[in-house]
């Protein structure tokens, strides 16, 4: 039997346990609901006073910043700037790492590159490609990592499929890899959806006529799914790919979900302390778990109220629309998965209203399936299914 892993905190992905912020409001006297009643009311009444102070404030009163608090933001800025190009020259240096066997693989070559996608909202977005050196691509698969990783984790997994003659191409999200913003900090999963539609567009545009894929890993798959209920998006993919998508996210007790639109709107970027750096295993992989934790793209740090908040928002509202999926679909999930929970991606299956959907479990498989050590078989899985979606175009 094997031992319970016991982890109080989530730094990687998104589970079925969010931080909670008050730990021991359960042992309340009064009910969950009463409670939350109570704290959106109070929510309501905090937002009215703020409303109020800032319309009769008179700006001509307020003292100019101090020269001190002027450097002090100064000096975050430079911090920031800094930071964000330190990882994009990491992000680079993994293309260049890779690139020698590109080269000399003369049964998987390809041609690696890298460049900037302006987003949705002006922000730079750090992009990947992989393109076989060959006279038909058949397809391309669009990647889109998971919370907290990015895209040069899956320069295997895009040559594997190279070697298919598919075209891959991978963007990093706002706040993570080479792309702008703080690292590990979302504002809003919806400008991961906008930017995802965004760099779809130009990719079938850059290639007219080749048919798309989506591939979206944990919360990445949320994004995916969310971005294919668009009609617009849905039109420029033959079917979207989900690893252990984030479809079922709950916090541990409600009143973290009441409070957590609060929290994150008067403190959006902060953290929550005492996260567990290694969080839930990922893997049975032992070289996987090394190689992700010891990452420097890879954000290890604790959860920011915003990211938590945006993860328990997207998961809801996918959650209550299960029935209205109808893009073509193949979801993979390992069933010891304790990132992401592997009977909503059933629940997933069973209710979407697709003509065309597939699932695959894998029994006493962890989160990270590419990263598993059947990654090929997974892989292969994958490819298999993309042939026989492209064999009906026929």
């Amino acid at each position: 039997m094997e031992a319970t892993v016991h982890v109080e905190e989530l730094t990687s992905g998104a589970s079925n346990r969010i931080i909670p912020v008050c730990k021991n409001l359960h042992r309340s006297f009064f009910s969950s609901a009463s409670v939350r009643r109570a704290l959106i009311f109070l929510q309501s009444i905090f937002l009215w006073f703020i409303f109020q102070l800032r319309r009769f404030q008179r700006p001509q009163h307020r003292p100019p910043p101090s020269s001190k608090s002027k450097f002090s933001f100064r000096r975050r800025d430079v911090e920031y700037e800094q930071d964000v190009l330190r990882r994009r020259a990491l992000a680079e240096e993994i293309r260049m790492l890779t690139s020698s066997i590109d080269v000399d693989d003369v049964t998987n070559q390809c041609r690696a590159a890298t460049w900037m996608f302006v987003g949705t909202r002006r922000n730079a977005l750090f992009c990947r490609s992989w393109i076989p050196v060959c006279d038909e691509i058949r397809g391309i698969l669009v990647i889109i990592h998971g919370l907290n990783e990015h895209s040069g984790r899956y320069a295997d997994f895009a040559r594997q499929l190279n070697s298919y003659n598919f075209g891959v191409y991978a963007m990093d999200w706002i706040g993570h890899g080479g792309s702008d913003g703080l690292h590990g900090y979302v504002p809003s999963l919806d400008h991961v959806v906008a930017d995802t539609g965004s760099f779809l567009e130009k990719i079938k545009s850059d290639h007219p006529g080749i048919p798309c894929f989506l591939y979206g890993h944990s919360t990445g798959g949320s994004v995916v799914l969310k971005a294919a209920s668009y009609p617009y998006i849905k039109e420029l993919v033959e079917g979207v790919i989900l690893t252990s998508p984030a479809l079922r996210v709950t916090p541990s007790h409600p009143i973290v979900g009441a409070v957590a639109p609060l929290f994150s709107l008067v403190a959006p970027k902060y953290q929550f302390k005492g996260a567990n750096k290694r969080g839930i295993p990922v893997s049975r992989d032992p070289a996987a778990l090394v190689a992700k934790y010891t990452d420097p793209l890879v954000y290890t740090g604790p959860m920011r109220i915003r990211t938590g908040h945006e993860i328990l928002r997207i998961s809801s509202h996918l959650n209550r629309n299960f029935k209205s999926v109808t893009v073509p679909f193949f979801v993979l999930h390992g069933t010891a998965d304790k990132v992401t929970d592997p009977l909503a991606s059933q629940d997933l299956y069973n209710q979407a209203a697709s003509g065309y959907k597939h699932i695959k479990l894998y029994d006493g498989f962890l989160h990270d399936l590419l990263f598993e050590p059947e990654r090929e078989e997974i892989g292969q899985d994958i490819i298999d299914w993309m042939e026989t979606k492209l064999s009906f175009r026929r």
